[in-house]
């Protein structure tokens, strides 16, 4: 199984101005991540607009981010058809991603039992370690910790990115599962509360601006100073929430276009922000240095 590190960046999928992905920008914006904190990368998740991707481009942005960091790399093939998960987590697994991301089934509303035979079988179809993404807010189904649990004996089933944030269904599953199964984060704002219930890390969105803080946090946590991680915890706050002001990942692309480092509009159906919510971000990031080397921003 690969090293999964704790904290984890859920990418952005950089465009240029014809709309089309910039692998160029793509494989130097995993590198800055790697700079600033980051252990790993998602690539093509939600916040990466895997919706709008095709699967020729997923498949190009796995190989072309490998070869930009050798390694960490998390593939999201989750989707809600079992044989088109099935099919291009192969392609992911021969791409040279070194884990993948599997999203719950949206739209179709599985049963408890029909998700865990949709990922059962995924599972059963890679030697990649799996990692499990509950996110109701936007598949409105929920993955019940019984269900997490029970995935959990599946031996390449390794995690679970939990944003329901629900802490009593996340405590379930960190109490009922396997012993060594990772449970992340998948909200910045529940990173400090999940550590504290015995979770393992984050797969972030704000780690693209301040990921060596949320490092930082982590560690004071893990290493005996929850005060301080506390009060980071609390500094970055006001920051999380402007990211999350509107549809990720409107505002994290508006911002790291602001700061300095293009990736450009988000594809349709998701536009630009807003003038007022633009204001918002602008007015916000003017508070924070941002962890991106210098050398990566224009």
């Amino acid at each position: 199984m690969a090293n999964l590190g704790r904290l984890i960046t859920a990418m952005v999928t950089p465009f240029d101005e014809r709309g089309d992905i910039d692998y160029r920008q793509a494989k130097r914006l995993a590198q800055a991540l790697f700079e600033s904190g980051s252990e790993g990368v998602v690539v093509s998740g939600t916040t990466g607009e895997s919706p709008t991707l095709s699967k020729e481009e997923k498949l190009r942005l796995f190989a072309e981010v490998k070869s930009a960091v050798g390694q960490g790399v998390v593939a999201g093939t989750g989707s809600y058809n079992t044989r088109e998960s099935i099919e291009l987590t192969k392609g992911a697994e021969k791409a040279g991603a070194d884990a993948i991301l599997l999203v719950v089934p949206y739209y179709n509303r599985p049963t408890q039992d029909g998700l865990f035979q949709h990922f059962k079988v995924i599972a059963e179809n890679t030697s990649l370690p799996c990692i499990l993404y509950n996110v109701p807010g936007r598949t409105v189904t929920n993955l019940s910790a019984e269900t997490v649990s029970r995935l959990s004996q599946i031996e390449n089933i390794v995690g679970v990115k939990e944003a329901s944030g629900n802490l009593e269904q996340i405590t379930k599953i960190i109490s009922d599962s396997r012993k060594d199964f990772l449970v992340y984060s998948g909200n910045d704002g529940d990173t400090l509360p999940i550590l504290a219930l015995g979770g393992y890390g984050v797969i972030s969105v704000a780690s693209h601006l301040v990921g060596s803080r949320i490092k930082t946090m982590m560690e004071k946590f893990l290493n005996g100073h929850p005060a301080e991680a506390a009060q980071i915890h609390r500094n970055l706050l006001p920051l999380v929430n402007a990211l999350f002001v509107v549809a990720n990942p409107i505002p994290i692309k508006y911002a790291l276009n602001h700061v300095g480092f293009a990736v450009g509009k988000p594809r349709l159906p998701l536009l630009e922000p807003d003038e007022k919510t633009k204001a918002l971000i602008g007015t916000t990031l003017k508070a924070y240095s941002i962890d991106i080397p210098s050398k990566y921003l224009s």
